[in-house]
């Protein structure tokens, strides 16, 4: 491939109208041709070594802090929720179009993954929030819902459910989907991410603030669910909801290209611009200009009554952090003041290196004075985070490892199986000793000594991006995604991992997820 390319007047009309630069689309393709290296792992992180576990008397004082920037009003909430339940119902759909036979019987002698899938999904039917909305709309369209299932033909239900011949659960954004039964009818996941808020952020006046990333298309289905729930959880819960909406912005949408590595083109001869994935969202994260923000997959919830140890543990986590960044910018503020003397350097580095994990280079170790204060101003002023961790129990999902970057430094990162060299049998074997994994449940803090909000697009390592080979009207494509929210997207941050109790986290990757403890009445 060329180092540059000779656009056409079209394509640069079409990057221009997207918000990109000629230069940002010539980088994104030499990916293509020249990616990054894979991530070195070097071990993974382990309780002593990454993860920390809160003892008793460190979780008072952290329950505190938390409640003092509570009320403060410093906490916001930041929901990715552009997630459409496709993935929800993937195995149901694929059974739907494959044409195989939907008959109890026949589904039953296959004894296949597949078929044991369908089977538990009928036979648990009624357990499901969205039941009733199922049988009412079959009702209208003059289907018995009850009497199909009865005689086990299973086929006219899922495409009433799944398909726009009826509910068209299978394009409805995740978080509109009903998650939970409730006494006043079913709760969607996007209903129960606002309560769980309304039990962890609120201010001392009771203001809820709160932003969801969504698709842009589905912005107005979003706003109306919005309005037809907040007037009454707000007086229930005592709190007022200050809510965001967001969407990706065009300017991160990414090249793709065929497969000599050229640019892909639609069949009228338009390039092809496609969603950058969900590390675009550093930008709308970097635009709230918030202070400290919570962040949570959309899917990840509990029915209200099973919220306490949740909530719990987000708070906990916050106030790690509050604590934390008092004692960052204690450090960094001695050492801005210009002449620093011997002890807070030394309390300084120690500091790096005890509590935000820093490897510290011999070269800075036995430094000057001044290029050690130098090299410390540099690490203390970046954003933080703190992330919960679970013990591995074989959920799919990337976890902690120690990472060796290419200045032979390493680094606390939150790794998937995708960045790591799939021919390298050493670090498949390192990944696949991984202790806990991420469930994507951290607190952050994002403004700098002076209350600046950091520009966080500064702090994203742009080569860990991730190459996928995808369709567009039947023909091939590789993709590019932006560095992962959590990965590359906050590679440059200040990280302490902290376990947390598996107990906390209930993602609903599947529906039959939905059948679980966590989302059951009790």
């Amino acid at each position: 491939m060329q180092t540059a390319f000779d656009w056409t007047p079209q394509d640069l009309e079409v990057l221009q109208r997207h918000g990109i630069s000629r230069e940002e689309a010539e980088r994104q393709l030499r990916l293509f041709e020249r990616p990054a290296r894979p991530l070195q792992l070097d071990r993974p992180c382990t309780l002593g070594d990454g993860i920390r576990r809160l003892e008793a008397a460190e979780q008072t004082a952290c329950l505190e802090a938390y409640e003092t920037a509570r009320e403060a009003g410093r906490w916001l909430k930041f929901v990715p929720a552009s997630g459409a339940a496709s993935r929800m119902f993937a195995t149901l759909l694929e059974v739907l179009h494959s044409g195989d036979s939907l008959r109890r019987e026949d589904l039953a002698e296959r004894q296949d993954d597949t078929a044991a899938h369908v089977l538990r999904f009928f036979a648990a039917l009624e357990r499901f929030a969205f039941y009733e909305v199922l049988q009412r709309s079959m009702t209208a369209a003059g289907q018995d819902l009850r009497a199909l299932v009865a005689g086990g033909d299973f086929r006219p239900v899922l495409v009433h459910l799944l398909t726009n011949s009826g509910l068209d659960f299978a394009n409805l954004p995740k978080a509109l989907l009903p998650f939970h039964r409730h006494p006043q009818g079913a709760r969607t996941a996007l209903e129960e991410q606002l309560i769980e808020a309304a039990h962890s952020i609120p201010d001392r006046t009771g203001r809820c603030r709160m932003h969801f990333t969504v698709a842009f298309e589905a912005r107005a289905r979003f706003t109306a669910l919005v309005a037809s729930v907040v007037p009454a959880l707000e007086p229930r819960l005592g709190v007022q909801f200050d809510i965001g909406f967001s969407s990706q912005k065009p300017s991160t949408d990414t090249i793709a290209v065929d497969a000599d590595n050229r640019p892909f083109r639609s069949a009228n001869g338009e390039l092809l611009l496609r969603p950058g994935g969900h590390g675009a969202l550093i930008e709308n994260l970097s635009d709230l200009g918030a202070d400290l923000v919570t962040i949570k997959n959309i899917d990840n919830v509990a029915t209200e009554e099973q919220l306490d140890e949740t909530v719990r543990w987000k708070k906990l986590l916050g106030g790690a952090l509050c604590l934390l960044e008092q004692r960052l910018s204690a450090h960094a503020a001695r050492l801005r003041t210009g002449a620093v003397g011997g002890r807070a350097l030394d309390a300084a580095l120690r500091f790096a290196r005890d509590e935000l994990m820093l490897s510290i280079p011999e070269a800075i170790a036995t430094a000057p004075p001044q290029q050690q204060q130098q090299w410390l101003l540099r690490h203390l002023q970046r954003p933080l985070r703190v992330c919960g961790m679970v013990r591995n129990t074989g959920e799919p999902g990337g976890g902690p490892f120690w990472v060796r970057g290419g200045d032979g430094e390493t680094t606390v990162q939150i790794v998937e199986r995708a960045e790591i060299d799939p021919e390298s049998s050493d670090q498949q074997r390192i990944f696949a000793t991984m202790t806990h994994f991420s469930p994507v449940d951290l607190v952050c803090s994002l403004r700098d000594a002076s209350n600046r909000p950091f520009a966080l697009r500064d702090h994203v390592d742009l080569g860990a991006v991730f190459i996928s080979d995808k369709t567009s009207a039947g023909r091939k494509l590789r993709a590019l995604e932006h560095p992962g929210l959590w990965n590359g997207g906050m590679s440059d941050w200040n990280t302490l991992l902290v376990e947390v109790p598996g107990s906390t986290f209930n993602p609903v990757k599947t529906i039959t997820d939905l059948l679980r403890p966590a989302h059951q009445p009790r």
